[in-house]
This record gives structure tokens, sequence and C-alpha cells, in this order.
């Protein structure tokens, strides 16, 4: 049995169709009073109500025990379909999202880095290799210690000029006072940037920081600046100064190595630095190879 409803919980049409049930009910019992009493007249004669005969032979019109369920199947209906809409534009939304993330990460993956020159001939032999000076002092870059096969890429032995990374901290002098040297630091070490003083290797670590710092400096052309390495002793000063602050090294080995030894410009775990310059004097078929520690 459906469940009765209260008049409050009846919509407008629900309340007339009650109405005009019970209307309908009211004229039955009359007239089946009257007909009980001798009252009841001929309908034929008599006025009626056609809406209410209508209503009568409408078997849609029988009295109602109980409200139809439509409206509630109505409002399923009508919620399935927002749920339907509401689910078409998230799936909407999330494809644009979709789609643009990956036109980002194509677009991105196509913008090429900078790139910076670097130095062919670091990679194979040390720096600051030179042909001993000739009576007029004069020297080249000596490409016999380059491999054949590169050979052909060096341009007089130098590399494209080197741009010096933004936010660097580096040394901009250096000063050794065992051997008199206080010289300027220049970004490279290439065959031009050497003949301006020393030279900082692209790979170096920055001062007092862990990792090699390697600079290279020529000991018979160029201002000899690196002449006498060879003099200097375990406990001796290294000097760095950045437009900061200065650092303190500590010379702790020295060595004499073949210029395919690019081993000595490996990192380290500890603040290093490296000195380099051509040896022996006037002969410089070999690099000497000066290491400090930071203090």
């Amino acid at each position: 049995m459906a469940k009765r409803k209260f008049a409050d919980e009846l919509d407008e049409d629900e309340l007339k169709d009650l109405f005009i049930d019970r209307k309908i009910l009211g004229r039955s019992a009359r007239i089946a009073s009257y007909r009980a009493n001798g009252r009841a007249v001929n309908s034929e004669d008599t006025p009626i109500n056609h809406e209410l005969n209508r209503r009568l032979s409408d078997p849609k019109n029988e009295p109602r025990s109980g409200s139809s369920p439509k409206r509630k199947i109505d409002r399923i209906l009508l919620a399935v379909e927002i749920c339907a809409v509401i689910g078409v534009l998230w799936i909407f939304f999330r494809g644009a999202q979709t789609l643009n993330r990956i036109n980002r990460e194509a677009s991105e993956s196509m913008i090429l880095p900078t790139l910076t020159p670097t130095a062919i001939i670091s990679a194979v032999v040390l720096p600051g290799g030179h042909t001993p000076p000739d009576e007029s002092g004069t020297a080249s870059f000596n490409e016999a210690e380059i491999p054949a096969h590169l050979r052909s890429l060096i341009v007089q032995g130098s590399s494209a000029p080197l741009q010096i990374p933004e936010g660097r901290a580096r040394p901009i002098r250096v000063r050794i006072p065992a051997i008199n040297v206080d010289a300027p630091v220049n970004w490279g070490d290439d065959w031009n940037a050497l003949k301006n003083g020393v030279g900082e290797n692209a790979a170096s670590a920055e001062p007092g920081q862990a990792g090699n710092l390697i600079l290279s400096a020529h000991n018979d052309i160029f201002g000899q600046l690196f002449r006498d390495l060879d003099q200097l002793r375990s406990g001796d000063e290294i000097i760095l100064l950045t437009e900061k602050q200065s650092y303190t090294y500590t010379v702790q080995e020295t060595k004499i190595v073949q210029p395919n030894q690019v081993e000595v410009m490996s990192q380290t775990a500890d603040a290093t630095v490296t000195l380099i310059s051509c040896y022996p004097y006037l002969i410089d078929n070999q690099r000497i190879v000066v290491t400090g520690k930071y203090d």
C-alpha cells in the first residue's frame, strides 16, 4: 500500500485531483441517499455537472489511495542528467589541462640550452704548452703536444672566448710572496688568455670551496709569471683575492709531469689550488705542478 500523504506534501495537480475525487464521492453519496428516500429524479431531466460525469467515466480518476512515483522518477532522471553534464565538463577541463601540459613540455624540449664554448685542448693536454722561445724571445703554441686527430680542430691553439658564469665567485688576483708573484687572474687558460698573464681554468672550483681551482701561466714568455714555481716549498702561501675577500692556501706538493697527465686537474674533496706552468725553463717539454690546500 502506498504511503498516505498529508495535504502540505501534495503539489498543485495532486491537490486539484484530490478535490475533484472528493467532490465526485460526495455527489455519488447524495444520489444514493436520494434514491433510498425516493427523492431521486431522472438524470435526463436534470442539469448535471458534465465535468463530474466526465471524471466519473474516466478510469484515471478513480479514487487514489496513494501518490504516483512519476515525480520521483523525474527527479532521479534530472539528477542523472546533471551529473552527466558535470562529468562531460570535467572531462573537457582535464583534457584541456593535459593538452596544455603536453604543448608546454614539447615547447620546452625544443629550446636548446645556451652553449658555452669550452677549450678542446684542456681535455687532452695541460694548459700552457708552447715551443721554447727563440733568440728574439718569440714562441708559439706547441701543436705537437696535441694528438694528431685533434689538431685540425685547433685554430692557433685557442678556443672561443669563454663566458664567466653569472654570480660566480672567482679570483681576480693571485699573490705568492715567496717568489714575488702579484698578478691579475684572467678567465680561461688557452693560448690567447695566457698572453695576458695568469689564467683560470673554466672547470675550476670557487675560491675556498671544495674542489680544484686551477691556475696557469707561462714560465719564460709573456711576463714569465710562473718561472720560479720550482722554488716553492711546503708551507709557502698562495693568496687568492676575489672582489670581496682573500683566501690563503698552503703549498703541499710540487711535481713534474708530462703534458698529457691531465689528471692533476681533477676535482678534489678538499679546497685545493693547482698551479701549472711549462718546465724546464727554455725547454718546455714538461709541466711543473704545485698544489696547495685552503687553510
